[in-house]
Parts: C-alpha cells; structure tokens; sequence
C-alpha cells in the first residue's frame, strides 16, 4: 500500500506540475495583432523576392529563415486562440438542433439566435484561420530554403578544385601560405606599434603574467598531482569503486587544461593582439586543444595503459601504446586541418589552392585510419577465432574497421584529384564519429562500473537490465549529434522535431507526444486509484461479508476492469483525443482483426460470463478433459489450475465454457467415495458385509446420514467383488479416506482370517509326453 501510494502522489504531482506548466504557457501566450501580420507580411515578401533572385549566401539564408522559423512559431500558438470559447459557441449551435430541412420553417426564435451563434463563432475562428494561412506560408518558405541550401551542399561536395596531383599547384600553394604567414605578423606588429597600445600592454601585464602563469601549471602540472591524489585515494583501482573513480579522475585531468586554455586566450586578448586573422586563430584555439586533449583522454580509456579500466579491445600493452599515438596524430592532423580552415576563410589566395594544401594532412589522416582500422580488425579477428557464436559488439568493431580502411583510402584519392570538399567531408565525420563512439562505450562501461558499486554485482553488471536501458538511452539521445557530425544542419533536427512534436495525423486525429504523455499520466493515476479501491476492497470490506472466496474475486476482478475502462476513458478524454476521427480506420480495420483475434475475444467474454456466472471459484476442484486440480487463478483471458502433481495448467476460458466441466466443490463439499475390495471364494459374504459396513461407520469423514452401504458387485475371475460407497463430509479428503479404509480393511481382514485373493492360473500341457521325449541339446 505504501507503494501504490508513493506512486499516486508522485503521478499527482506530475500531472499538476503538466497542468500549471500548460495553463502558463497558455496565460503567456501573445495575442496576434494587426502589427504583427503586417510585419510579418514585409518578412514573407522579402523572403519569396530573395528566393525568387536565389542570390543571397547560404549565411543569409540561415538568418532568414531563423526569422521565418521565429514567426511560424508565434503563428504556431495563435492558432489556438479562442479555442475555449470556439468550443463553447459550438455547443451552443449544437443545442439548438439540427437545422431544419427544405421547405421546413424554423422558429423565428431559434432561427435569430443560430444566426447569433453562427455569426460569433465566424468571428471567433477568424484569428486561428489567419494564423493557420500563416503557419502554412513561413512552413512552405522554410522548405524552399531548406531546398536551395540542399542543392547548394549538393554542388560543393562535387565541385572541383585545383587539385594536389598538379604538380604545377604545389608553388602557387606555398606562396599563398607564406603570403598569409606575413600578414600575421603584420598584424602582430601593428598590435604594438602605437605608443598608446604598448602602455595598455604595461597596465595589463600583471594580468597577463598570472594567466599565463595558472595556465602554464595547470597544463604541465595538474595532470601528475590529479593522478598522485588518485593513487594515494585507490590503493586498488581494479574494481568498479575504483575504476568508476578513475573514469572522473581522468576526465578532470582532460578538464583542467582546458581552462589553462582558455587563460591563455585571455591573456592574448589582453595583449592587445587583434586584426581579422589574429582574433581567428585565437578563437581556434580553444577548438584545437578540445580536440587533441579528447583524443588523448578518450584513447586512454579505449586504450588503457593498464587494467584499470573495462578494455574494449584484447590487445597487448605494446599494441594499445601504439593505438594511443595512432589516436592522438588523428587529432593533430585535425587540428591542422582546423587551421588551414581559418586560413581559407580570411586568406587571400588561400582559397583557391586549399585541395593542394589539405592533401598531405589528409593523406596522412588516411594512413593512419587505416594503420589504426588493421588493429582493430585483428583484434576483432583474434576474439571471433574459434568462437561459434560471435559476440554483436565483435561483429560491429569488425564492419566499422572495414568501412574505415575504405574511407582512408577514398578520401586521400578524393583529395589528390581536387574534390576537397568530398574528401572533407569524408575523413573527418568518420574520425569524430569514432571519438562518439569510443565516448559513449565508455560511458557504458562507467555505468557498468556504478551499477556493479552500488550494487555489489561486479561478474553481471554487463548483463543488468538497469545498464542496458541506460545505455540504449545513451545511444538514442546521440542520434541527432551523429546526424550533425555527418552535415545534418540543425536547422534541419529542428524541423524534425518540431514535426515529432507536432504529432501524427491518423485517421483525422493528431497524435502528439504531448497527447501521450497527457493520456500516460491520467491513466496512470486511474490505475493507481483501481489498484488501491481494490486493496480497500479485499482488505476492509470484502472481509466482513459473507461472500465466498469466488464472490469476492468476481468483485475484486470487476472493480478492476471497470476502473481500468474509465481510467482509459478519461485519460483519451483528457489527452484530446478524438476517438470518432479513428471510427473510419478502426471499422476497416476491425474486419481483418476480428478474424485474427476472434480467439482472444471468445476468452475475453467467457471470461466475463465466468465472473459473472461463478461456474467455478477459486479454490473449486474441477475436471476438464484429462485435467483435474485445484482452480487457482480466473483472468480474463484464461484459468489456472493446480493438479495433485504441482504442475499449472493454464485452461483457455472459451473450454470452460462450452466444454464439460466436472466441479466436485460447486454447492458443497460433500462427495462420495468408493473402495473397492475382493476376498477369495469360500467366505462368508455376510460377515464380509458387516466388517465392511463396520469400517466406514467408524471413520470421522463419513457421513451417517445416508449412512455408508456396502455393495456385494459379483463375482469376479479372481475374488468376490465388494465396494464401500459412502458419502464424505469434504471429497477434498476422498484419497486420505480411501487409504485409511484399506488400511482398516487389510487388518480386520487378518484377525478374522479372511484372505484376500490375487490372480493364480493353472497351465495344463497338452502332450506332457513330447517333452520327455526330446534329447538335451550338445
């Protein structure tokens, strides 16, 4: 009970946080006025002319459509407005009847006042059908944007530029970067050649000097005392404590540098080094340091210098060393790719020969691609050798290292013939894919690692369930980054999800995810509130009455549907769910589920007929077909029983209905047993008679009214043939009965000297003499 209550108020809560959430949105919510269709009007026409001209950068697309999406928005909420009152008007309109047919007069009354009505309503829906006609136009603008930006990443990544396989572009190239190196330092020079900015350099260089300062420790020293203070806290670090410890302590140690970083850009910016190429590589650095300090973290943990992490890989320490600097060159080679990025966005003549200068970084990107794709290959390899069923993770390491030796020897090839742009966007997705990758196993495994401390289940907390959904989790949500990696635009994840919230139109109907939510929730209270009326029920009040057992489960079942059907019926009620937009789909679909599931229904309501009827109850001994035992559980869909062997048999309910059922306990107890028993030829058949009667008047269970009888059957091949037949007090006792009344039987039988046959024959030979005749065999 304390469950199911902790469980209704935290499903009250939910809900009641849902509603004041809702009704704030709502009370928050901008009522569209004349300004802002007018605004929005100027917006609209200026984005068709610059769609129409298709002239305008991809940069200012983004920006316009970021406006459009800002009004679709705002549009997206005013077509809601009124919708209390609409619903109210309607509701009027529909009391007063339908209208009347041709050539049938209304009353003048009625006929005024449905006027009214009808004329307040057009009034009121007119804000939501201009808001609707908006929504449309910025939805149908967007999609043409998002078109011709489309179309433009289609180009780039086919077109063809200088390529490095000319030999005549390399010296073109050279110069273009010394070129670009000069204007560097022209704008270092210039960064100090007033007066004025040489003094502001004086005043800030204290500042300075401390950034640089915690910068230069926390880059050269932070890392040994992080991993001094982890050694002196974990003696051992082979266990989940310990390795889940380790994962933080590294990520701090990545973390750290990272802000001597940042204060070394701080530093530089108040130095007074500015100018277009200036600011930009300082912004670079950041981006550059993430990268290679992620690289070397996450190729620790993949990779780990000993076992103090889950290792991913069975590889020696020689061979995962080697997987490390393999890791930590990708990320140099992408920082140089980085860089020669900023160089092609403020260079002048950079541009043009970008191919010849990428080519080396990305050929040597591939190399080593593909040096570290063949290590993990092998390895993969090694694990499946021998092994009948290969693990799913061992499958998976085996196709990416594959796809990834193609990619290092595409993308070089795509780079050497001029196509850049493909080569870029080639190489560089598939290496910080794989980072995401080799992040996300390891988050696994630091959940393993938890799970396994907090729980003390080291050997199977790979295989929990807790870790498992977690992890499936963890995957799901870096869905969307692995879409941005590969060029997914956000603009575009947006638009998805905004379509996702929307919902789904079925049959007339919208189903949103807010709809689900809403309907999960208030079914969940619903369930909750079943749940405990039927705790009252069975603990409180089904005891005080007379009922029996299949009484009160009968109760306790229909209470239970009942409120399951109304907790559904207020829950689809609440989520707004239309249920007459489904009646189309449902009856074309309700012919073919009707033949599939005709079974399942036939259970269902005999199921129903069996809580109703009480043809058996719980606890009842019942026979159906070969099957005999104790009925121990009614569900809707079928019956279980519990035979003498303790073995449960599930019973379809649709058998128990239009098959033959032998209840033995359905209005009593009271059954009559039969003892069979055979004495030789010769007794006295009275005496027999008597002893028998004598026993089963003796016996507790037996009932004196009727009274035991005795029945002389016959005779048999073997004995005379009697039986005792008496009526007991519960037939749940009839086996311990019988027993007890052989074991009766079998002693008075041995004082009054009556023998109790078995089966003898006698074998007559034919010709006796044939054998006597026959010699022995040699």
């Amino acid at each position: 009970m304390k469950a199911v209550s902790f469980h209704l108020f935290f499903s009250l809560l939910v809900s009641v946080t849902l509603l004041l959430g809702a009704a704030s949105a709502q009370n928050t919510r901008a009522t569209l006025t004349a300004e802002d269709y007018a605004q929005w009007e100027r917006l609209a026409s200026r984005a068709e002319d610059v769609i129409d001209r298709a002239l305008a950068s991809t940069g200012a697309l983004e920006a316009l459509r970021d406006q459009i999406d800002d009004a679709r928005t705002q549009f997206s909420d005013g077509r809601l407005a009124n919708a209390a009152r609409i619903a109210t008007l309607r509701d009027q309109i529909a009391a007063l009847g339908p209208e009347p047919a041709d050539g049938i007069t209304e009353p003048e009354e009625i006929a005024t006042r449905r006027a009214e009505l009808a004329a307040q309503l057009r009034a009121q829906e007119a804000p939501g059908f201009a808001a609707t006609e908006a929504f449309q136009r910025a939805g149908g603008l967007i999609g043409e944007i998002d078109q011709i930006i489309a179309s433009r990443q289609t180009e780039a990544f086919f077109n063809l530029e200088r390529g490095a396989i000319n030999v005549a572009n390399w010296l073109p190239a050279i110069d273009a970067l010394n070129k670009y190196s000069d204007q560097v330092s022209t704008e270092v020079e210039r960064a100090f050649d007033t007066e004025t900015e040489r003094a502001a350099l004086r005043s800030n260089s204290v500042p300075i000097a401390l950034y640089l300062i915690v910068a230069a420790v926390l880059l050269l020293r932070a890392g040994r005392w992080i991993e001094r203070g982890k050694a002196a806290l974990l003696p051992s670090q082979d266990t989940p404590k310990g390795r889940a410890i380790s994962f933080f302590a590294s990520f701090i140690r990545m973390a750290l540098p990272l802000v001597g970083l940042i204060l070394i850009g701080r530093a530089l910016e108040l130095a007074g080094l500015s100018g277009i190429r200036l600011t930009a590589l300082i912004d670079t650095l950041l981006p550059i340091g993430i990268a290679i300090l992620a690289a070397r973290w996450l190729g620790i943990l993949v990779f780990p210098k000993g076992d103090a992490h889950r290792v991913v890989l069975d590889l020696d320490a020689s061979v995962r060393a080697k997987a490390r600097r393999q890791t930590l060159g990708l990320a140099l080679l992408y920082s140089v790719a980085t860089l020669l990025n900023v160089l092609q966005n403020t260079g002048e003549g950079v541009a043009e020969y970008v191919s010849v200068l990428t080519f080396p970084v990305i050929a040597l990107a591939g190399i080593v691609l593909i040096r570290l794709a063949l290590t993990v290959l092998r390895a993969a390899r090694a694990a499946a050798e021998g092994n009948e069923d290969i693990p799913v993770l061992t499958r998976a390491l085996r196709l990416i290292a594959k796809i990834v030796i193609i990619v290092g020897i595409t993308a070089p090839a795509l780079s050497l013939v001029g196509y850049s742009t493909a080569a870029h966007l080639l190489i560089w997705p598939t290496i910080i894919s794989l980072g995401l990758w080799a992040l996300l196993a390891a988050l696994q495994s630091l959940i393993e690692d938890i799970f396994a401390w907090v729980t003390q289940r080291d050997e199977d907390a790979g295989d929990a369930l807790i870790p498992t959904l977690i992890g499936i989790v963890l995957w799901v949500l870096a869905t969307p980054v692995f879409a941005l990696i590969w060029g997914v635009r956000w603009a575009t994840l947006t638009e998805l999800w905004s379509s996702f919230l929307n919902g789904v139109s079925i049959g007339g109907t919208v189903i949103s995810p807010t709809n689900f939510i809403t309907f999960a929730i208030v079914f969940a209270i619903g369930y909750t509130i079943t749940r405990l009326l039927q705790g009252v029920l069975r603990n409180s009040v089904l005891p005080k009455t007379r009922l029996d057992s299949g009484g009160k489960n009968a109760i306790l079942s229909g209470a239970g549907y009942i409120g399951f059907f109304i907790a559904a019926l207020v829950a689809i009620t609440l989520a707004g769910i239309d249920l007459s937009g489904l009646a189309i789909v449902a009856g074309a679909l309700s012919v073919g589920i009707g033949f599939g599931l005709q079974t399942i229904v036939s259970n269902f309501v005999s199921g129903i007929i069996l809580l109703i009827e009480r043809p058996i109850k719980l606890g009842d001994w019942i026979s159906v077909g070969s099957v005999s035992g104790y009925v121990r559980d009614i569900s809707v869909r079928s019956t279980r029983i519990e035979t003498f062997d303790r073995q449960d048999v599930i019973v379809p309910n649709a058998d128990l209905i239009a098959g033959v059922v032998t209840n033995y306990t359905l209005g009593n107890t009271t059954g009559r047993v039969i003892v069979p028993v055979g004495v030789a030829y010769g007794t006295d058949t009275r005496r027999v008679e008597g002893i028998l009667k004598e026993i089963a008047e003796s016996h507790p269970m037996v009932l004196l009214n009727p009274g035991p009888a005795v029945v002389f059957q016959g005779f048999g091949a073997d004995s005379l043939d009697f039986e005792i037949r008496a009526f007991l007090r519960d037939v749940n006792w009839m086996m311990s009965v019988k027993s007890d009344m052989n074991h009766s039987i079998a002693e008075r039988f041995v004082k009054e000297g009556i023998e109790i046959p078995f089966a003898q024959r006698d074998v007559w030979l034919r010709n006796p003499e044939a054998l006597s005749t026959q010699e022995p065999s040699s």
